[in-house]
């Protein structure tokens, strides 16, 4: 208990100065350090050929956003498979098969860091330094800028119309994007890889050592042991709601998560940045009740979520210590494993440091609601995106029951508006359970370690993962084949640009509408009341249209280990 609330308190305690920082970087507010940034990013903007002050509507930032993604997608995915001829490659690792590179190209372009690989041995240190590493710091910061610009129309964060269209100023995307990287997750990363290299984690660029195992024998006299610029990487996993591990056993392995205090540090990483993105609101668009009702419903959601996870753990439907146990690092035991598995969902960031496949059923079921909401903290930038999606539909069905028109802020909300969310909720069953249900009719694609209940759990958790761009998994996938490489990329991108052009389309949609004075009659939204009208909804959406799955999966898993238990 002391360690679960020793993370919320040294996050929360962080994210606030954090969230007034990023507030003022992303309005483009003059700084102390414009100078020695200005170094970095005036030629940046001469490269990308933009003006930083020049606003863009909706259609051209949501146009930028999909060149600046083809564009880098294309290049790391051309790096995948030409890795072996590339320089920095000092272990020999060959070129990656074009649909393994594809899915991972675009895993992390969605910032999703879905792994059917172990980096430490199919990827070289050029293509994890600039291709991973790369992806994990600028796509987190695609992300932020597209809920900055939907920020923006919804409260009227810009006042000038972009290219005097009447439209909403969106403000420039390639600013957005370069000032967050160079200003906030660049120095954030550089302090975060600082402390994790001095609790042993390895930082360089040689080839790692060969050694002999204690139980060497004629098959195999010594070991290579993967080494590299792990740091790096591990600081920006976790920032960046990333969590691709340089290791496939991620933060479970000693040279990625050595010590308890590393351990601390990366749980904190985990919400850290979102948790500053939500009290980025209040400052960028002048409503600090807003901020304090979004924060006050993420955490009583999170709290809820970490609670289950921490007391499955504990009390299992085995009695067994050992099955408690099973799947877990020893050095860290089985509440610290909760907290993170319920942590790394919570967020998408995904990373982990025990197997989820080995969760007690019950805690699989957090996991899995946790992704299904995308919206207790969320991603940087998509997290608090999906959370709008809730609000704004929140709004309309609390006005439909009060008998008052849909409005937020003197905005009505109408039906183009309600058509569009409409069509993005409905997306998430529609491709979850459709890959689920296809992948299960063909046993023989599925390379599934499990035929029972736990099995299906397996399946549905792989595409809940990939919809939710999270990336964690119930590893007992055979998951490195045409089938799930191909159809993981095809989810993984339907759940990343939908949830993120959708809003900024209906934002804009409402910004072209004149505001109505608030009156004593008005809807008010910053309020527990609404706080616990909008969880209700979230329950609604997520949880009740999945409840069949759910029951097949986890919760039977769950009853039939307590029947045998008894």
């Amino acid at each position: 208990m002391i360690e679960i609330l020793l993370v919320f308190a040294l996050a929360i305690g962080l994210a606030w100065p954090l969230g007034r920082y990023l507030a003022a970087v992303v309005r483009g507010a003059p700084m102390r350090g414009d100078r020695v940034f200005g170094w970095f990013e005036t030629p940046v903007f001469r490269l990308l050929g933009t003006d930083p002050l020049r606003g863009m509507t909706w259609r051209g930032y949501a146009k930028a956003f999909l060149l600046s993604n083809l564009a880098v997608g294309a290049l790391v995915w051309v790096l995948f498979m030409t890795q072996a001829w590339l320089p920095l490659n000092p272990d020999a690792v060959p070129n990656m098969r074009w649909d393994l590179a594809l899915h991972t190209m675009v895993s992390f372009l969605t910032n999703t860091n879905q792994q059917h690989y172990s980096g430490q041995a199919q990827l070289s240190y050029l293509a994890q330094m600039v291709g991973i590493v790369g992806l994990q710091i600028v796509t987190p910061m695609m992300g932020l800028a597209l809920v900055v610009a939907t920020l923006r129309a919804l409260f009227g964060g810009r006042e000038k119309n972009a290219h005097d269209t009447g439209e909403a100023d969106m403000g420039n995307y390639w600013a957005d994007v370069t000032r967050a990287t160079v200003r906030f997750m660049l120095p954030l990363c550089l302090l975060w890889s600082v402390l994790l290299t001095s609790q042993g984690v390895p930082a360089t660029l040689a080839a790692g050592p060969t050694v002999a195992p204690i139980d060497a024998s004629a098959q195999m006299p010594e070991q290579k042991i993967p080494l590299g610029p792990v740091a790096a990487m591990v600081a920006v996993k976790q920032l960046g709601t990333n969590g691709g591990g340089w290791y496939g056993p991620n933060s479970s392995v000693p040279l990625e998560n050595p010590t308890p205090f590393s351990n601390v540090l990366e749980m904190i990483a985990i919400i850290l940045v979102p948790l500053s993105v939500v009290f980025m609101v209040g400052p960028l668009v002048g409503r600090r009740k807003l901020t304090a009702m979004i924060f006050g419903s993420m955490l009583l959601m999170s709290a809820a979520s970490t609670g289950l996870a921490v007391w499955s753990e504990a009390y299992s439907a085995t009695t067994s210590d050992v099955a408690l146990m099973e799947g877990k690092e020893v050095r860290f035991g089985a509440a610290a494993s909760a907290l993170w598995a319920s942590l790394t969902t919570q967020t998408s960031n995904g990373s982990v440091n025990a197997m989820h496949d080995s969760l007690a059923p019950l805690t699989g079921l957090d996991a899995l609601v946790n992704m299904l909401v995308n919206a207790i903290w969320g991603g940087i930038g998509c997290g608090l995106q999906q959370f709008l999606v809730y609000l704004l539909l929140s709004v309309f069905l609390a006005g439909l029951m009060t008998g008052r028109t849909p409005e937020l802020f003197g905005r009505k909300i109408e039906a183009p508006e309600v058509k569009l969310l409409a069509l993005l909720v409905l997306l998430q069953p529609l491709v979850i359970l459709g890959f689920t249900a296809l992948t299960l009719a063909m046993p023989s694609i599925t390379g599934n370690s499990n035929p029972g209940f736990h099995g299906i759990s397996q399946v549905f958790y792989e595409y809940t993962s990939a919809y939710a761009n999270n990336g964690s998994g119930f590893e007992g996938l055979g998951d490195a084949t045409y089938w799930w490489n191909l159809s993981c990329a095809l989810v993984l991108a339907l759940g990343r640009y939908p949830a993120l052009i959708v809003p900024l389309a209906v934002a804009a949609l409402m910004a072209r509408k004149r505001p109505s004075p608030e009156t004593a009659g008005s809807l008010q939204i910053e309020t527990p009341t609404f706080a616990l009208t909008l969880i209700a909804v979230v329950a609604i959406i997520t949880v009740l249209q999945f409840m069949p799955a759910l029951v097949l999966g986890p919760i039977a898993d769950h009853l039939s280990l307590t029947a045998a238990a008894h």
